[in-house]
Order: C-alpha cells, then sequence, then structure tokens
C-alpha cells in the first residue's frame, strides 16, 4: 500500500553561512532543507539548466540511468529524524528485450533525490507525515529572498 505523499518544487536554493538552504513547498507550506555549497550550486544548475564543459557526478548518474534503459520516476523525502531527512529515489527500469518494466527504490541523500529529480524532470514528493511534521518557513523564505534583492 502507497502512503499519501504532498506534491512539492524546489522554490528557492539561497545561500546561508554554512552552506545553502534548500526551499521545498507548494503555495500552503515551505520548509528548509540544508546542503552542502556544492549540492546547492548543483540543484541550482539542474534548475537553470545551466550548461557545463564536462558532466557533473549527477550528469553520470543521469548517463548511467539512461544507458541502463532507467529513468527517475519520483522523488520522495520520506523521513525526518533528529533534524535528519531521508530520501527515496523511485526509477524506473525498462527491459529492452521484454519491454518489461520495473520499478527500483534507491536510497538517497535528500538532496540527491532532488537534484537528479529536477533534472530529469520528475516530480518531488514528501510524505504526508514528514509534511505534518515540519514547521512553515514561507515567511523566512520571503524574509531571506528579500535579503538578496537588488
Amino acid at each position: 500500500m502507497s502512503k499519501p505523499v504532498v506534491k512539492v518544487q524546489v522554490k528557492a536554493v539561497l545561500p546561508t553561512k554554512e552552506g545553502c538552504a534548500v526551499f521545498l513547498g507548494n503555495d500552503d507550506k515551505a520548509f528548509i532543507i540544508f546542503v552542502d555549497q556544492s549540492m546547492g550550486a548543483a540543484i541550482t544548475m539542474f534548475m537553470r539548466e545551466t550548461p557545463k564543459e564536462r558532466p557533473l557526478t549527477h550528469d553520470l548518474m543521469a548517463d548511467l540511468l539512461t544507458a541502463m534503459g532507467a529513468k527517475v520516476q519520483r522523488a520522495v523525502i520520506n523521513n525526518i529524524s533528529e533534524s535528519t531527512y531521508y530520501a527515496r529515489l523511485i526509477v524506473e527500469v525498462q527491459n529492452e528485450i521484454t519491454r518489461q518494466r520495473k520499478i527500483v527504490e534507491l536510497d538517497s541523500r535528500p538532496s540527491d533525490a532532488i537534484a537528479l529529480a529536477i533534472q530529469q524532470k520528475a516530480p518531488i514528493y514528501v510524505s504526508q507525515n514528514v509534511w505534518d511534521d515540519v514547521e512553515d518557513m514561507s515567511d523566512k523564505l520571503r524574509e531571506m529572498e528579500g535579503d538578496f534583492e537588488v
């Protein structure tokens, strides 16, 4: 049985003193996942579809998936424990000979799942229990975005 989820999008990736704040949410609510600077940069590049001279790690992962006939179907942030978020990357694999479809769930850091989902234009979800537990940080998002206005 599948658990209820809430569809979210990356609303912003903003720098902090220790890395980046990734704001995820929808029209009702936003929450923050803190990531290191390199992951924040990778997520931002995929959001902006920034061309790169050489493939980054997530580009390599996507190329491997494609070569194996697989595609990211969705990312799900499915748990939070002691301020640490957990995620699952749902990958669809199709056998090139039999055309049979297989769904594979992979344990993932939320930042990697978000980056790959954005890169492959796959949806991002948050499990309902996590959504209910996180504090609404929409006001903080507006405040931080205001700090960056020119």
